[in-house]
């Protein structure tokens, strides 16, 4: 008689008694940050990447703490609006571009992933969340010569307006074909890139000195003010004057 495939993994999985495997999984991988919230945006379970990141002696002291807890109010504030998307709709977040404020000052990129935790029911309960670290590539990664130079034109020129059908011409390959290297080399699109370069150039400026805010925006390729303040914000959860404070007095201990 034929099995249930269906209901031989249901039962498979129920009758697993803890998981705990899925933190053990995730702490040989110091590149990916994981953490279990549940729908109060409680964290039920985190990596050891998460623990260390969030400044806690062990996994335990994450236990029933929110992001408001571990995290920049502004920080915290933009994760629970991204949670409160997954807890309404059900719907994932993928890939989500995040520029990470860490504890000492310090910054890192990476890309988001949110998947809704359901029950039996089917209803929302939590979600799990992945964070992977961006690093960018070394030049040998990057084999294909007219590839490299539409990759530097964009790093070199990227205060002007860009378009990825010029950078494609320039690369002598379809749109297509230029985001499936884009991808495939960097684990972002054409567009997300840029938009990583404007706004790394943006936060270094912010840290480092008091160029106006306006000045900046015109240096790194926005439209106005407005458009660098909106564009920050979505991808750190800080507006550029509150990024700037922030940076200045964790330099100042």
């Amino acid at each position: 008689m034929g099995i249930d495939r269906g209901a031989w993994r249901d039962r498979f999985l129920a009758s697993i008694a803890s998981p705990d495997y899925i933190e053990a999984l995730f702490d040989r991988l110091p590149d990916i940050v994981f953490s279990m919230k549940d729908r109060d945006g409680r964290y039920v379970l985190m990596s050891e990447a998460c623990v260390q990141r969030c400044g806690l002696r062990s996994k335990r002291d994450a236990i029933g703490k929110t992001a408001f807890d571990l995290f920049p109010r502004a920080m915290a504030e933009r994760y629970a609006r991204q949670d409160d998307r997954v807890f309404r709709s059900g719907r994932p977040i993928a890939d989500n571009l995040d520029l990470t404020v860490y504890r000492d000052g310090s910054t890192g990129w990476c890309l988001t992933t949110k998947e809704a935790l359901r029950d039996r029911s089917g209803a929302v309960i939590g979600l799990a969340c992945i964070s992977k670290d961006l690093a960018e590539p070394s030049r040998s990664g990057i084999v294909d010569a007219r590839f490299a130079d539409a990759v530097d034109f964009m790093l070199e020129h990227y205060d002007r307006p860009l378009r990825v059908e010029q950078l494609a011409r320039r690369a002598g390959v379809s749109v297509a074909q230029f985001e499936r290297r884009m991808k495939k080399i960097f684990q972002l699109s054409a567009s997300q890139h840029l938009i990583k370069t404007r706004i790394g150039h943006a936060a270094r400026l912010l840290a480092e000195g008091t160029v106006a805010i306006a000045a900046i925006a015109q240096q790194t390729g926005f439209s106005d003010q407005s458009a660098l303040s909106r564009q920050f914000r979505q991808v750190t959860g800080f507006a550029p004057r509150e990024y700037r404070a922030l940076i200045r007095r964790t330099a100042e201990g």
